[in-house]
């Protein structure tokens, strides 16, 4: 495990904008930063990074945090594995002790596959520039492609011995579970044993934007069928979520506001060796979302870039669809015949290469026209052609675009513009009518799911509301049964340090001056009430501790928790917009922070008897089925009750709210 000390010096050194640079093209705006979430899919910016707070937050998912709470997220990372990342981005040596055996055995599947990647990496280098085999077969075979020691060793690229099962041997060897070896596809267990996978191939890593090695693709020398060998999916590998050459690419797509699409491992290569670093391909498969949506984190422009000889390009044009509908602006780029871009880079500069690109990429209309109409003469092919045309640009959000699009479609087509109109509106209306459908369909799972929910707990609900008044129950209530606590949590993290009663005398006869931690923690105590989200009473309590220190920030503190999951929920309610009201908005003078906060409590409360009432009720129903009137009779008694605090807080919220307006 990492040392503490070692641990605060990570948590100090992390940047968040600088830390979240490295997967998100982010832009200033105001004293934050914002970009396209790295967690779901969306076409408008609603990821936002604080500096000062030390904390991202996405508006639409919810998603974000720290910087350990980010990479943890996005590379789905353990802690210990998230400091370690972090360590190392930071060059900061990091200081362990032991791990007892304990710990070793709970370390997780991801990092134990990733650990064997890694030494299977570095495996296939040794093998590519030091044996005998590498050097004769790998080494020479990169050479005759004109890859230079510079290029090779940029790429990671290797060489998988010729023998049946040396990778496998070498990795239990040197004392790596060889179990993990199998999971990630490096191995195969057969009838006979295990083998590896890619033995006798040069080698291609596969390395996720944070540069870890997630998979591998293997090319044969032999004359085989099966020309090129990849790893099969795995926990750490999801061939529709990664991109060949992305982490090269990251920095030059952002810096050239471009990114060039390919097909193959080899066109990356030659590109970048041309000085073209900017390029990533999809490694032979069709586009997917999951890949788009990592280009567009980069930049909003891409240019696609064809065999001139392809025979796939048909089949290629659904990628453009696409790549439209996620709000990319798309070129498209044919090479001359007999040219892919490996050989077109190779055989060009730069400057050449970036010249031609400019002289003849197109718009997705003349490439996708061209495509489907050259030759064509019957009407219904054409019409048909034409269609698919429309329906393309009926995919692009931005309806400025769409109608740019549609005229430039009406000039060069020469069809009536008011026609096009009408069949890519249509398309439209039926996108938007399944969109619906859709959330229709899922709004019923989730009510019945929330039902099914409602139904077990109800148990819960009623036990924990048993107590004999409403003020006095101890039981913690599922985090759900009061609304109010997350707002008065976000009032702590955003005001809890803030003085709001000075000068106020203790029973000891001391006059203290009272935070709005401090205050909410006593008032709530006075009643035995506590929040009943445990995360929630750790951060009333820490505030309450740590108010009055000089230059308290509740948002610091917690950006930076040593318990995660208090952190991730911190960071998650320090941007959160809650509000009851327009006339509850926040306001920093010392008024209307303490009015605020007494509101607060009085909803808190209101919340916390209508709780009990509700239990009173259906215990009550339970008695009166049983016919024990004694009962009835007492649970009567403590419904007049809470009824009477119930109004007596209501009459105080009315008031509050009243003070505020």
């Amino acid at each position: 495990m990492i040392h503490k000390e070692t641990v605060d010096k990570i948590l100090d050194a992390a940047d968040i904008v600088d830390v979240v640079s490295d997967f998100v093209h982010l832009r200033r705006r105001g004293s934050n930063y914002v970009g396209l979430c790295p967690f779901h899919n969306e076409k408008t910016p609603s990821f936002s990074v604080s500096r000062s707070k030390g904390i991202c937050k996405c508006f639409s998912c919810g998603k974000g945090g720290s910087p350990v709470n980010f990479i943890m997220e996005h590379e789905q990372m353990s802690y210990y594995e998230a400091l370690k990342y972090l360590a190392k981005k930071y060059n900061i040596e990091v200081k362990e002790r032991e791990l007892t055996d304990e710990e070793k055995q709970a370390q997780s599947e991801r990092e134990n596959m990733l650990l064997v990647n890694d030494f299977a990496l570095k495996n296939f280098e040794d093998n590519l520039f030091n044996t005998d085999e590498g050097r004769s077969v790998g080494l020479s075979y990169f050479y005759e492609r004109e890859f230079t020691d510079s290029t090779i060793k940029k790429f990671h690229l290797g060489y998988s011995m010729e023998g049946r099962s040396e990778l496998y041997n070498a990795i239990k060897k040197n004392g790596y579970n060889p179990t993990y070896a199998i999971e990630s596809g490096l191995c195969i267990k057969g009838e006979h044993g295990v083998y590896d996978r890619f033995k006798g191939r040069v080698m291609f890593p596969v390395l996720n934007i944070a540069g870890k090695v997630i998979a591998f693709g293997g090319r044969t020398l032999k004359k085989d069928p099966a020309k090129y060998v990849n790893s099969p999916e795995s926990i750490i590998y999801k061939k529709k979520n990664e991109l060949y050459g992305l982490y090269q690419a990251k920095q030059a797509i952002v810096k050239k506001d471009k990114c060039f699409l390919v097909e193959g491992y080899t066109d990356v290569l030659s590109m970048h060796q041309a000085g073209i670093e900017n390029v990533v391909a999809s490694s032979g498969t069709s586009l997917t979302e999951g890949q788009i949506r990592l280009i567009h984190r980069f930049t909003d422009n891409i240019t696609v870039l064809y065999d001139g000889d392809s025979a796939g390009i048909k089949a290629s044009l659904r990628g453009i669809d696409l790549l439209l509908a996620e709000g990319l602006n798309v070129k498209v780029l044919l090479l001359p015949d007999g040219d892919d871009p490996d050989s077109f880079a190779r055989k060009h500069s730069a400057e050449e290469f970036r010249k031609y690109v400019e002289d003849n990429q197109t718009d997705f209309i003349r490439f996708k026209s061209d495509v489907m109409l050259r030759g064509v003469n019957d009407p219904i092919k054409r019409s048909e052609a034409i269609t698919s045309i429309v329906r393309s640009i009926s995919v692009i959000p931005n309806q400025i675009t769409r109608d740019t699009y549609i005229h430039e479609c009406s000039d060069r087509l020469r069809i009536n513009e008011q026609t096009l109109i009408n069949t890519m509106n249509s398309f439209i209306r039926g996108d938007i009518d399944a969109a619906q459908k859709e959330q229709e369909r899922e709004a019923q799972r989730q009510a019945a799911a929330a039902s099914s929910a409602s139904s077990s707990t109800a148990t819960t609900s009623s036990t924990a509301a048993t107590s004999s008044s409403a003020s006095s129950s101890s039981a913690e209530p599922p985090a759900s049964d009061n609304p109010i606590e997350p707002l008065l949590v976000k009032l702590i993290l955003q005001h809890g340090g803030d003085i709001i009663y000075k000068d106020v005398k203790t029973a000891d006869g001391e006059n203290i001056d009272l935070t709005v931690a401090q205050f909410i923690d006593y008032d709530l105590s006075q009643d035995n009430l506590v929040f009943s989200n445990p995360i929630f009473q750790t951060i009333l309590a820490e505030t309450a501790a740590h108010s009055g220190e000089e230059g308290f920030d509740p948002a610091v503190l917690f950006a930076t928790y040593h318990d995660i999951n208090v952190s991730s929920v911190a960071s998650r309610l320090i941007f959160n917009k809650y509000q009851l009201c327009r006339s509850l908005e926040m306001t920093p003078d010392e008024e209307s922070v303490r009015l605020n906060t007494i509101h607060l409590l009085s909803e808190f409360r209101a919340h916390h008897v209508q709780n009990r009432l509700n239990a009173l009720k259906q215990r009550l129903a339970e008695a009166q089925r049983d016919k024990n009137g004694e009962e009835v009779r007492g649970i009567l008694k403590e419904m007049m009750e809470a009824r009477s605090l119930r109004d007596t807080i209501a009459d105080s919220v009315g008031q509050s709210l009243i003070r505020n307006i």
